[in-house]
């Protein structure tokens, strides 16, 4: 759907500039007797998602698109329609990746707002002009901690840990002489804390912790931090579900060191697997170990407001030895889209947005567990996503609900081949009640 802006405002200045002084006016050419002398028989004005919605209901597309609770990284949402109007535009859109110092303002100034959006969203002092997506960045993440403690070796991950990301990991610090040490969870899907302070020591270099984690579950990040903080441990919090921050406390404000994540949530189409959009945020003090670009506010020679090139830690602006990243490219048109849709929300926006995300999922998780054959895996308070456990092999009840054109969510066997009846179910605000109720009645027909 084109956005396209037409208040009253915008119209009496078209008028104005025409050279006429109404819209009846500005049609006087066509004979009185054909003109429609009532008002046109609509509906009252609706929102964008509803008038969406409606219009997919009167289409035959309605009939091939299937009911989606796919989930596991990447999200659907509702995106406005005036989101793709604005980065559609010349300026924005190039295929030239904005990187060098003499980049324009405007696009600078859209680096620097989306930094900003990032540091009050999740409470970390500063954040970068943004990474490729989630995994690399929880991957720099940990070469980072090397950075600053490079004496230290034992990296520990909790097992909430999205398993991609996790191989990310592995394959960045294969040659950094790194060991990698797995947090189980506990029954109820949390990190398991006992077990996260047994694994301490004299050599842990930093703990990645993931919130909102892989299976939907809220870590307990409070405590999370108290074990981390008492035992000198670098930590960095993952975070690849950003809208979850409009319920919840965000990892800075619990003292993360680090936080990195993934941005797609923040408005972005799913695009067959990308672009995403990498986050990368610290504390202040690690600023210079920080990899990717900063973009900051300054003056020019006349006293104005302007937008610079702060920091670009790359091989090709500073010597090699001193490079916290070999990366060439940011997501500049991405973090636009972020930005935008971040801006359109704006506080109360997010509230609301996360909310109805929170309760839709407990709407499903209730109707859905009271199923026959079907169970929740983890007790833990899950946010837009969970753990289903059915009684029959779960790839098999997905393949069946496929041909009810259902795509009821992700086998955990594709990431874990040993378990044969988790499936991953992700509710966000575009699932209507009655999709939900249409999942629990066919979910109820497969397994009976």
């Amino acid at each position: 759907m084109r956005y396209i802006p037409n208040n009253l405002e915008v119209r009496n200045e078209m008028l104005k500039e025409i050279g006429v002084d109404s819209v009846k006016q500005l049609f006087s050419l066509i004979p009185d007797n054909l003109l429609l002398k009532k008002e046109l028989d609509i509906s009252p004005p609706v929102s964008e998602f509803k008038l969406m919605r409606d219009l997919n209901s009167l289409s035959d597309q309605q009939a091939i698109d299937p009911i989606s609770f796919l989930g596991a990284g990447v999200y659907r949402r509702f995106i406005p329609a005036v989101i793709s109007a604005l980065v559609s535009r010349a300026e924005f859109l190039t295929s030239y990746t904005p990187y060098q110092p003499e980049v324009s303002q405007g696009t600078l100034q859209a680096m620097f707002e989306f930094q900003t959006l990032l540091s009050q969203l999740t409470g970390m002092d500063i954040a970068n002009a943004s990474m490729y997506e989630g995994a690399s960045a929880a991957a720099e993440a940990v070469l980072m901690c090397k950075r600053i403690k490079p004496k230290l070796d034992t990296v520990l991950i909790s097992a909430g840990l999205h398993p991609e990301y996790l191989e990310a990991v592995k394959t960045y610090t294969k040659f950094k002489d790194l060991k990698i040490k797995i947090i189980p969870l506990s029954d109820s899907g949390y990190t398991d804390l006992a077990e996260l302070e047994r694994e301490l020591d004299s050599q842990t270099l930093c703990c990645l912790i993931q919130s909102v984690n892989f299976f939907g579950v809220i870590e307990n990040l409070k405590e999370i931090s108290e074990v981390l903080t008492r035992n000198e441990v670098l930590w960095a919090a993952v975070l690849p579900e950003m809208t979850s921050l409009g319920m919840l406390t965000p990892p800075g404000d619990f003292g993360a060191d680090i936080l990195v994540g993934e941005g797609q949530s923040l408005g972005l189409p799913l695009s067959y697997g990308g672009p995403n959009l990498g986050v990368f945020a610290a504390k202040k003090k690690y600023m210079r170990q920080m990899p990717g670009r900063l973009s900051g506010e300054t003056k020019d020679e006349s006293g104005k407001r302007a937008f610079c090139l702060t920091l670009a830690t790359r091989e090709q602006h500073i010597r090699r030895e001193k490079a916290t990243s070999n990366i060439c490219s940011n997501q500049a048109l991405c973090a636009l889209w972020g930005t935008i849709y971040l801006s359109l929300l704006g506080k109360k926006g997010i509230k609301d947005l996360s909310r109805i995300n929170y309760s839709k999922t407990q709407y499903a998780i209730k109707e859905l567990s009271a199923l026959e054959g079907v169970k929740l895996r983890y007790s833990g308070t899950v946010y837009n996503e969970f753990v289903l456990e059915t009684s029959e092999n779960s790839d098999v009840v997905i393949t069946r609900l496929r041909e009810k054109n259902i795509l009821a969510g992700v086998p955990l066997s594709r990431f874990y081949p040993q378990d044969s009846s988790g499936i991953l179910v992700n509710v966000t605000e575009v699932n209507t009640k009655e999709e939900i109720d249409t999942l629990v009645t066919c979910m109820a027909e497969v397994l009976s």
